[in-house]
């Protein structure tokens, strides 16, 4: 019976030092968060980025946070300070000013943090980022313009809503100079771009210059405006000048209710973006960073021309 006891306490002994030591589990490690500002979420454009990077970032046991600058460098800058004080593991940025941004980033470079770029780059100097994701905005500027001498039949005056303080556009707006300007040494082609004017990529101040370009420009043939609510602002402007049937509308991005003005032909052409994609692989490119893989500098995704084919075709508009 002494035996038997002596035994028990034996192996009673045993789990004790186990349960104390050896057997011990490792502390969870604490999931790893990306600190996300993006340039605003009224744009449904951004939304899908960021909605994209959290489902993404899900598969990986990453967690977002999502805030949104709202064309505000200022408040931008401030945002990354604060994702600096909560010691996010990476953070992604859509810049509201691709050079003004500068300082936030290098102030995370300094914090050890990694910052990637989605859609809209960073053109600051000495601001470390570690890779940028986006369309390919200079080859969609391109085919914007080819879009354009086709909706004009090669002849005309055109004019661009612009919005210059961001990398994006500024690749756009060159692209479709540069694509207009082949296009003009073909025979039977014909088009002056006559004007430049911003419309801060938002519907109410694209409203309000395209307002301005058809009274200057009594003969506008076009308007090429840098996104969709570009795009649409142009529209209502032409349809209170009554003017909706003289002007040809190229916008870019792809948004849903530009699809819908495209298939009623109130805008001629799109191309195309695809955020969630944009989303999907900037979220790639951080899983790649922290398993110390190769991580190249940009990602360019090509864009494709919509016009009221693809509308007529488009199962999301039936």
């Amino acid at each position: 019976m002494r035996r038997a006891c002596a035994w028990v306490g034996a192996v009673g002994l045993v789990a004790l030092v186990s349960g104390c030591g050896g057997g011990k589990e490792e502390p969870a490690k604490p999931k790893r968060t990306i600190g996300v500002s993006v340039l605003t979420l009224t744009n449904p454009f951004f939304k899908v980025i960021a909605d994209s990077m959290t489902q993404e970032a899900a598969k990986h046991g990453y967690e977002v946070i999502v805030t949104s600058g709202e064309f505000d460098v200022a408040k931008q800058q401030n945002q990354v300070k604060d994702f600096i004080v909560k010691k996010v593991s990476a953070i992604v940025l859509c810049p509201c000013d691709s050079k003004s941004i500068g300082p936030a980033i290098r102030e995370a470079n300094e914090a050890g943090i990694p910052v990637f770029t989605a859609d809209i780059a960073c053109l600051a100097k000495d601001a470390k980022v570690v890779s940028h994701i986006a369309t390919d905005n200079y080859g969609g500027g391109r085919l914007a313009a080819k879009a354009m001498v086709e909706a004009l039949g090669g002849k005309g005056k055109v004019a661009i809503i612009d919005h210059p303080e961001v990398e994006s556009v500024i690749l756009r707006t060159k692209g479709f100079e540069e694509e207009m300007a082949e296009a003009n040494k073909r025979p039977g082609v014909d088009i002056k771009i006559v004007r430049k004017l911003p419309g801060g990529g938002a519907r109410d101040r694209s409203l309000r210059t395209a307002q301005d370009l058809l009274e200057k420009y009594p003969d506008l043939a076009g308007i090429f405006a840098i996104n969709d609510p570009s795009a649409l602002g142009a529209r209502a402007a032409l349809e209170q000048a009554k003017r909706a049937d003289e002007v040809k509308i190229v916008g870019f991005d792809g948004q849903l209710e530009a699809k819908k003005a495209i298939k009623r032909g109130e805008i001629y052409a799109d191309p195309i973006q695809y955020p969630d994609e944009i989303g999907r692989k900037t979220v790639e490119a951080i899983a790649k960073y922290f398993r110390g893989e190769e991580v190249p500098p940009q990602v360019l995704i090509p864009t494709t021309l919509y016009g009221k084919a693809e509308a007529e075709k488009d199962p999301e508009l039936k």
